[in-house]
């Protein structure tokens, strides 16, 4: 079989095909010492059939009819795959409906019925977020909570498996000479909480909030007190459970709620990590806006969010249909001058924009490999299918990183004073270095009269 399609694909794509094909019947075609894909059954083929594009693809993948060879490199296949996509149109995978009675058509035909690829659909993997499933006006509060729920409500043992004890579902920080992701993680919040210049008694309002850990680790070693807020049921249960065995109930308080409906503002600090790219291109204005209205004067906003390239003139933007379906349903990113521009037409001076894409991609590459060192108990712990989407997201998403495909940028901006003050001093390595954690003596002074808040000056997740 393998050796019947793989002519046909090179001739619908308009160039060699950059990897080797096994079939179910032990046949092999395509490139020498090229990363091996393997169908394992017909439905393989009917997945892209019906729907010849990396959607289809992905169907395949997560209903186990396609699969990658197990002496094959998972990064060197998406890689091959991903630059196929490049050198071809994808949409060269749908006949010209001028061709379909042409040598190319009677031929596509041929081997179509030849090894079985027409029949009725395959049915769709139940792990897709599907229109029933995530229903409703896009970006309402209640279309927002079931997109959410979608991928976090996945099972807090599952994520601790995939992101180790830090439970911190975003980029982490890789300074020089550190070698694991928990201390690469604990290098992320000590830097969040450094920009946002966290002192002992500031209020900070940390929003999608996850598991709780910048809470944790901001009251723990800059003695704050805060709220967070989350759409997610398990992560608001997981986040409750950490913070009463920290013994921090009577600072920390996480709350199952929309951004939108936080009205007990002010907080001397707001940060959001990795929650922007839920909020939507139509609703980011109202987002910066009421971050901006829930800050004190001289407050600080640390906003971590991952950023796409920017379109050329005349080209739409376009979401993987694969993230869309099965990652993060109503999931939108911006290029990061966009996002820079949205905040400052929301009242907030920016400050500081700092690029961590390598960081991510180094993350993401940890994250998969925690998953493949415990698969089976991962798969117990959610679906086959859902491991195997989790599997291919991320994997995916560490080589877009590395190829610049896309970043992941933390915007810090400032509620300015009503005579302009920024509280910042003039320098960005003043205002890091002067950002140290608090002695313990000190844990628990509240701040006083702002002369050790933001305004002085002084230095989801």
């Amino acid at each position: 079989m393998a050796g019947q399609l793989v002519p046909v694909l090179e001739d619908l794509l308009g160039t060699e095909l950059p990897i080797r094909l096994r079939t179910w019947d032990g046949g092999e075609a395509g490139p020498a010492g090229a990363p091996v894909l393997e169908l394992r059954n017909r439905r393989a083929l009917r997945h892209l059939i019906w729907r010849p594009d990396e959607l289809g693809l992905a169907r395949a993948y997560v209903s186990g009819d396609l699969d990658l060879a197990e002496d094959s490199d998972l990064y060197e296949l998406l890689d091959a795959v991903v630059r196929l996509v490049e050198r071809s149109n994808t949409a060269s995978l749908r006949p010209d409906p001028r061709e379909v009675f042409g040598p190319q058509g009677r031929r596509l035909l041929r081997t179509a019925i030849g090894t079985g690829a027409i029949g009725p659909r395959p049915p769709l993997p139940p792990e897709e977020a599907t229109r029933v499933k995530v229903a409703g006006t896009r970006h309402s509060l209640l279309r927002d909570r079931k997109a959410i729920s979608h991928h976090y409500d996945v099972g807090n043992d599952f994520y601790r498996l995939v992101l180790g004890p830090s439970m911190v579902y975003s980029c982490a920080y890789w300074p020089t000479g550190t070698h694991t992701l928990e201390a690469a993680q604990e290098a992320k919040l000590d830097l969040i909480c450094r920009k946002l210049g966290l002192r002992p008694g500031m209020r900070l309002l940390d929003v999608g909030c996850g598991w709780g850990s910048l809470l944790l680790h901001a009251a723990e070693h800059y003695g704050v007190e805060g709220v967070g807020v989350t759409l997610s049921t398990e992560q608001a249960r997981g986040a409750r459970e950490r913070i009463e065995q920290a013994g921090f109930s009577d600072r920390l308080t996480i709350r199952l709620q929309d951004y939108r409906e936080v009205d007990d503002g002010p907080y001397d600090a707001v940060s959001s990590v990795g929650m922007a790219e839920h909020v939507g291109s139509e609703q980011f204005r109202r987002y910066g806006t009421q971050l901006y209205g829930l800050l004190r004067k001289g407050g600080r906003l640390l906003n971590h969010q991952i950023a796409r390239r920017p379109n050329l003139p005349g080209e739409d933007y376009r979401i993987s249909p694969f993230i869309a379906a099965y990652v993060f349903p109503d999931g939108d990113l911006a290029p990061i001058g966009q996002t820079v521009s949205l905040l400052e037409e929301s009242g907030f001076e920016i400050r500081d924009v700092e690029s961590l894409r390598e960081h991510y991609a180094l993350t993401l590459r940890a994250w998969v490999g925690n998953l493949e060192a415990d698969w089976d108990r991962a798969v117990k712990l959610t679906t086959l299918g859902r491991a195997r989407v989790w599997r291919l997201y991320m994997a995916a998403s560490a080589l877009a990183f590395e190829e610049n495909r896309i970043g992941v940028n933390q915007i810090l901006a400032v509620r300015t004073g009503t005579d302009g003050d920024s509280g910042l001093p003039r320098s960005r390595e003043e205002w890091l270095d002067r950002a140290v954690r608090p002695a313990p003596d000190d844990a628990q002074a509240p701040a006083s009269d702002g002369s050790s808040g933001p305004g002085s000056g002084g230095p989801s997740a």
